[in-house]
């Protein structure tokens, strides 16, 4: 039943309510679009849900990390029996729930420089970028404006409880984001970004100013302790940061349904 689906290509009733949005011919460009989200933490994992909901065909999914217990209050693939496992997978799987014939690839992988060809291989046409890595994020956002594959950045979703002040920009021009301003210096000093004011890519960030973590009760004065279940690493993980935030799935989730619909509105626009 599922292979006739997939060969017959008509509208299934399952995306009846986005197919009214935006009529027949705008899903005929969404399932037949490629998507990648890089990072599949609190912003992303809800930005790769919202587009299969949405009818995005074909979508990749990247991250090396496991779900961890603390991941639970603002990922959608934190739930009882996944701890310990790949994001990627078990978000796929909940993917491949909701959409039985999307192309749902997962790759458990860290994005860096030495496996950016082989995790953009398929030339997709667009990508979301939910890193928190500076370095990773950097080269990423590098690799696409000189590929020319349109995209959206996350900025820093964390320390931020109002979901209201969420706003959408160019890169170039956001103000009010600290991790975003790191970004912007670290491509202009290491991918030779000019210093013009817009560089025509988008970017989701808030106007909160980030709150500052508070001491929990357990932690007994020792100050935040890891408890990845892959322990250190020399990727990216607790201990690579100088202070762990706090985070809320109103905020978090929100920054990645407004990736989500960049993606829809801009892949739409393309093709118009």
């Amino acid at each position: 039943v599922l292979e006739a689906e997939r060969r017959s290509g008509r509208l299934h009733r399952r995306f009846d309510r986005m197919a009214r949005l935006v009529g027949d011919e705008a899903m005929r460009t969404l399932a037949a679009s490629r998507v990648t989200i890089f990072g599949l933490g609190g912003v992303g994992s809800w930005a790769a849900e919202s587009l299969v909901r949405s009818g995005i065909g074909s979508l990749h999914i990247v991250d090396f990390d496991l779900v961890c217990v603390t991941n639970t209050n603002r990922q959608l693939h934190a739930v009882k029996g996944a701890t310990g496992k790949p994001k990627a997978e078990i978000l796929a799987e909940r993917l491949r729930s909701i959409n039985p014939v999307a192309n749902i690839r997962a790759s458990v992988q860290f994005y860096d420089a030495a496996h950016s060809d082989e995790l953009l291989e398929d030339t997709p046409h667009f990508v979301i970028d939910a890193i928190d890595n500076i370095t990773a994020k950097s080269h990423l956002i590098a690799t696409c404006q000189r590929r020319g594959i349109p995209m959206v950045v996350s900025g820093g979703a964390s320390g931020r409880s109002d979901p209201t002040a969420i706003r959408v920009a160019d890169l170039a021009q956001v103000r009010d984001d600290a991790f975003l301003a790191a970004t912007r210096k670290f491509l202009r000093r290491r991918h030779d970004f000019s210093s013009a004011d817009r560089w025509d890519i988008s970017a989701v960030y808030s106007l909160e100013p980030c709150a500052d973590p508070h001491e929990l009760e357990y932690e007994n004065g020792g100050g935040f302790q890891c408890v990845c279940p892959q322990g250190a690493n020399d990727l990216h993980g607790c201990d690579h940061r100088s202070v762990i935030y706090g985070t809320a799935s109103y905020v978090t989730g929100a920054f990645g349904l407004a990736c989500a619909s960049q993606a829809v509105r801009q892949l739409l626009a393309a093709r118009s």
